[in-house]
């Protein structure tokens, strides 16, 4: 064959064979890697090359059967020519032996290592072209593409695989996480805390967020007129809720703007307050926050009473409170704002026990248990299972404690620090 064929003609047809298997094999592996999420952002704005690609990939059996029909015709082409020239160079006793062994290296180097390392790193430069390439190329072949196919899938179902086509990728919310993390400088740490923080609405209550009934500052209608006036004038909020004896027996929420219509009258009657006061709106204590953010845009509310399973009060929630689980605190320094936590100058805390162990854990960047009690002095009496008579010290996680003051069945206050650890030296 080689006296029919020249020789450069030959080892022409072999240098286009090797780079045509170097087409298939970075074609294979640029569309299996590229990225799919980015490929249908891509697709959606209307660039072509993504299209046809994420075409190419809603039927992955039929792409792989293309590319793997066209190297393997390329692969066996090389071989039959390489096997040729062999006889040609080393004779007809040692060149077919001498072929497969300098072909294999060659196609391992050139065609498949190679390129299949540079599309495995740049995908979408291997994959946008050779997709104008394999779609003309699978119409073509399809005849031969479908029996490969039926063969090759039929062997699959009996495996257990009935889902053929590409499907959806769907993230689970674990694996959403896991991407905004690994997300680097391509988007902001600010903003990966905030979808980070959306994605974990699902998993805190209002109860875990909620200002406790001790710490509600509402109109008892019980109290004298000028003492619930003077209340009404000093309020820091622009909602308050109105009671009557008891905070459980709640008549509705007074929107401090509507005091104003009372207030420039002059003549100020309880009556007048029932009256500007809305209906109060009640929330279970268990409500998922993300499911409680609906409601509050459902019904057109801002605040809400939260109430346990025998109707209690327990405290109350704003929409205020769930946007900040969101974008963090509307402060900038929680601590030294938070009437709660007393920093000292030897680095630790005192803190109210009444504190709630998320607001310390946010302020202080503590991991602090909130599986549990809400408060400080529910965690302390958790771990010690007892009340202590005085002053004791315990450690929590990383946390180290002592109580400073034991009042009415309550821990009214304890220092907090994390001792600083230093590193061991060797040698």
């Amino acid at each position: 064959m080689s006296d029919d064929f020249p020789l450069g003609l030959l080892f022409g047809l072999l240098f286009l064979l090797i780079c045509l298997s170097a087409f298939f094999s970075s074609s294979e592996t640029g569309m299996m890697s590229i990225n799919r999420y980015r490929l249908s952002h891509q697709a959606n704005s209307g660039e072509r090359p993504a299209q046809r690609v994420l075409r190419l990939l809603a039927r992955p059996d039929r792409l792989i059967g293309v590319i793997l029909i066209g190297n393997n015709l390329v692969n066996n082409l090389a071989a039959a020519i390489a096997t040729v020239l062999a006889i040609h160079f080393f004779g007809e006793v040692s060149g077919p032996a001498i072929a497969p062994l300098i072909l294999t290296i060659v196609i391992l180097i050139f065609a498949e290592v190679g390129p299949k390392t540079y599309a495995a790193i740049r995908p979408e430069r291997i994959a946008y072209p050779a997709s104008l390439v394999l779609e003309p190329l699978l119409k073509l072949l399809y005849p031969l593409v479908w029996l490969v196919n039926a063969i090759s899938n039929g062997l699959l179902r009996l495996l257990g695989v009935r889902n053929i086509d590409g499907g959806a990728d769907n993230l689970t919310r674990d694996e959403l996480r896991t991407v905004v993390h690994e997300a680097g400088t391509l988007i902001p740490h600010r903003h990966q805390a905030m979808l980070l923080s959306i994605l974990d609405l699902e998993n805190v209550t209002v109860n875990d967020i909620m200002v406790p009934r001790h710490e509600v500052m509402g109109l008892d209608l019980d109290d004298d007129l000028e003492d619930i006036l003077a209340r009404i004038r000093t309020s820091q909020h622009t909602r308050v809720p109105v009671y009557k004896g008891d905070i459980n027996n709640i008549i509705g929420m007074l929107h401090l703007r509507n005091a104003a219509r009372f207030l420039s009258r002059g003549e100020v009657t309880k009556a007048a307050i029932v009256q500007e006061a809305r209906e109060p709106y009640f929330i279970p204590e268990s409500t998922p926050l993300h499911t409680q953010l609906l409601n509050f845009q459902k019904q057109k509310r801002r605040i809400g009473i939260v109430v346990d399973e025998y109707g209690d009060v327990e405290g109350l929630v704003t929409l205020e409170d769930i946007l900040e689980e969101i974008v963090g605190e509307f402060t900038t320094d929680v601590a030294g704002l938070n009437q709660e936590i007393h920093p000292q100058e030897d680095g630790s805390h005192v803190i109210d026990g009444t504190a709630n162990i998320r607001d310390i854990n946010k302020a202080l960047g503590w991991q602090l248990p909130t599986d549990g009690p809400k408060t400080l002095n529910g965690v302390i009496l958790e771990h010690l299972e007892s009340f202590p008579d005085g002053p004791a010290c315990l450690q929590i996680g990383s946390v180290r404690m002592e109580i400073l003051e034991v009042r009415d069945n309550l821990i009214t206050a304890a220092r907090c620090w994390q001792p600083v650890r230093r590193p061991v030296r060797r040698g």
